[in-house]
C-alpha cells in the first residue's frame, strides 16, 4: 500500500521556491535620468558669525510655574557661542533629533549658575530666554552625564559672566570719559568765545575813541579856517 505524503503541497512549493537559487539581476546597460534634479541648498544655522567656546551633550528642563514642576525641554548639545564682532556670548541648545531650539539667551553679567540641590550632575539658573520667539523669564535646570561636565559648564558660564561685567564697566567708563571730554571742550570753547567777545569790545571802544579824536581835530581845523 502506497504511503500517503504528510507534507502540505503549498508548503512544499514554498520550500522549493525558498531553496531555488536566486536569479542574478541582468545589466541591460540602460541609463535612467532622474525626473527632478535637486540642487544642494546651504542651510543657515545663525551661528556662522560666532565661535564655539563650549559644546556638551545634556538634558534641559524648564520650571513650569503654573504646574509647579520641572518639564523636559529636550536632549541635545548645549553651546556657548561668542560673536566675532561684538564679543557677546549666548547660550544655545537644540534638540538632537528635530534641531528645535530649546534655549537661546545671552550670558549676562547678572547671570549666576548654581548646583541643583541633591544632584552634582545638574545645575540651575535664571535667564531672559528667546527660544519660543519671544522674551520670557525662565528658570532652567540642565543635567549632564558626568560631574566633570557639569563643573566645566558652571565654571565657564561664571567666567564669561564676569568678563561681560568687566566689559560693561569699561564701556561705561569710556562713555563717562567721553562725556567729560565733551564738557571740557565745551567749557574751553565758551572761554574762547568770551575772550573773543572781550577783545572785540575793546577793539570797538578803541575805534570809537579814535573816531572821536579825529572828529575833534577836524573841528579845530575848521574853526581856525573860519577865523582866518
Amino acid at each position: 500500500m502506497a504511503s500517503i505524503a504528510k507534507t502540505d503541497p503549498e508548503e512544499h512549493n514554498r520550500e522549493g521556491e525558498e531553496n531555488a537559487p536566486a536569479a542574478e539581476d541582468e545589466d541591460t546597460g540602460a541609463h535612467v535620468s532622474p525626473i527632478v534634479k535637486l540642487e544642494e541648498v546651504a542651510v543657515s544655522t545663525g551661528e556662522e558669525d560666532e565661535d564655539p567656546l563650549l559644546d556638551l551633550k545634556a538634558k534641559l528642563y524648564r520650571f513650569d510655574k503654573e504646574g509647579n514642576q520641572w518639564k523636559e525641554r529636550g536632549v541635545g548639545n548645549v553651546k556657548l557661542l561668542k560673536h566675532k564682532v561684538t564679543g557677546k556670548v549666548r547660550l544655545v541648545m537644540r534638540q538632537s533629533k528635530t534641531l528645535k531650539i530649546c534655549a537661546n539667551h545671552f550670558v549676562l553679567p547678572t547671570m549666576t549658575v548654581q548646583e541643583h540641590s541633591g544632584n552634582d550632575k545638574s545645575c540651575v539658573w535664571h535667564a531672559t530666554d528667546f527660544a519660543d520667539g519671544e522674551l520670557k523669564e525662565e528658570m532652567f535646570c540642565i543635567r549632564f552625564a558626568s560631574v566633570e561636565n557639569c563643573k566645566t559648564f558652571m565654571e565657564m558660564v561664571q567666567e564669561i559672566a564676569e568678563s561681560q561685567g568687566k566689559k560693561e564697566e569699561n564701556k561705561d567708563a569710556a562713555a563717562t570719559a567721553g562725556l567729560l571730554e565733551k564738557l571740557s571742550v565745551g567749557e574751553s570753547k565758551s572761554d574762547e568765545k568770551e575772550e573773543e567777545e572781550k577783545t572785540a569790545a575793546t577793539d570797538d571802544k578803541k575805534e570809537a575813541e579814535e573816531d572821536k579824536a579825529n572828529k575833534t581835530e577836524e573841528d579845530k581845523k575848521d574853526e581856525s579856517a573860519s577865523k582866518a
